[in-house]
């Protein structure tokens, strides 16, 4: 499991897990935790129960939506609820988990250990693009945060050198900004999109108090962490998916 140091004098438990410590196994080996991958359910449920142990939340109850790229964000309150369509979940309820599962993608945690406020924001280059993560600030702030008192850790993601894209994939965030073109790079006919680089700029421009990076390429580093990317070019449709979760310990 990785930590962030942003969170080090917040009252917050938090963790971005890597693949290992679980117990299943083929593709998903080991701890792959998401129920959507095809893994054996009762796996992937130990796998998660072991994630939210592990970042010190004990039995917590852990709150995680149904992916789908978008900008939706949902509060998780005391009670379990089915899984709704969203990228990003937020709470202020002591000793509920919240998290988000990303095989490249950014995951995002979130808090205001002043507010006792935390989240997570799940960020693929649609998502980041389309405003999740300042979606997640604004709704963080209407449960009593402040965005200048919040910190933000970007867990493992898909690095620059392993994102390569085709040209078109530049226009629609250079019609946003043009100053994000330095985050595409030259590579013969093709371009490598920084995507880690791309949520940096997207939580400045939100506001955010403190921002920190693990800088962990999750494409490149197949020991430690799952891959879509990887496993496609591999011609492996399966893959897992790694949780990253924070939550206020009680």
């Amino acid at each position: 499991m990785l930590q962030s140091p942003v969170f080090e004098d917040c009252p917050v438990r938090h963790g971005f897990l890597t693949r290992g410590g679980g117990v299943s196994d083929g593709p998903f080996r080991s701890l792959n935790c998401g129920f959507g991958s095809h893994d054996v359910r009762a796996r992937v449920s130990e796998n998660r129960r072991r994630a939210v142990a592990a970042a010190g939340l004990g039995i917590a109850p852990l709150v995680t939506p149904y992916q789908v790229h978008g900008t939706r964000v949902i509060v998780a309150g005391p009670e379990p609820t089915p899984a709704q369509r969203a990228d990003a979940v937020v709470t202020a309820e002591p000793g509920v988990a919240v998290g988000i599962l990303t095989a490249d993608c950014a995951p995002v945690l979130f808090a205001d250990h002043v507010a006792g406020v935390v989240g997570a924001a799940h960020a693929g280059w649609k998502g980041a693009l389309a405003g999740v993560l300042p979606a997640t600030v604004d709704r963080m702030e209407r449960l009593g945060a402040k965005r200048e008192r919040m910190v933000a850790a970007i867990g493992p993601a898909i690095a620059q050198a392993s994102y390569e894209v085709d040209p078109p994939f530049a226009e629609p965030f250079l019609r946003d900004d043009l100053s994000v073109e330095s985050l595409f790079r030259r590579a013969g006919a093709k371009l490598l999109f920084d995507l880690p680089g791309y949520v940096i700029r997207c939580l400045e421009r939100a506001g955010i108090g403190a921002v920190d990076v693990l800088d962990r390429d999750t494409a490149g580093e197949p020991d430690s962490f799952f891959s879509y990317r990887r496993n496609f070019r591999a011609g492996e449709p399966r893959y897992g998916r790694l949780l990253s979760l924070i939550g206020i310990g009680v």
